[in-house]
């Protein structure tokens, strides 16, 4: 299984997981640290807010219900994502904003 990094550059750190896995799967790695702050899980709190600063081709789409959301939240533009619905496929750094 092919392993990707997934850089934290708001808080400089650096996690490496599996194909596909969530971002969440970074609470794991951390040993329950909340470095992206978790609510609902689900795409409806807005906590897990964050801003992809390189490689938004490597992470599974945002759908319609999401890109809806984090207007409502104030933030326009495809780097905006719910951590909580993302899916790493490769090389990635993000922006903690929630």
């Amino acid at each position: 299984m092919a392993l990707h990094t997934l850089t934290i550059t708001s808080h400089q750190l650096e996690f490496v997981l599996p194909t596909n896995s969530p971002f969440t799967d970074i609470e794991y790695e951390s040993g329950g640290k909340n470095i992206i702050p978790l609510g609902c899980r689900v795409g409806a709190c807005g906590a897990c807010l964050i801003k992809v600063t390189s490689g938004i081709e490597a992470i599974s789409p945002r759908d319609d219900d999401e890109e809806a959301f984090i207007e409502i939240l104030g933030f326009s533009g495809e780097e905006y994502r719910l951590a909580c619905q993302c899916r790493l496929k490769g090389e990635v750094a993000i922006d903690v904003i929630g």
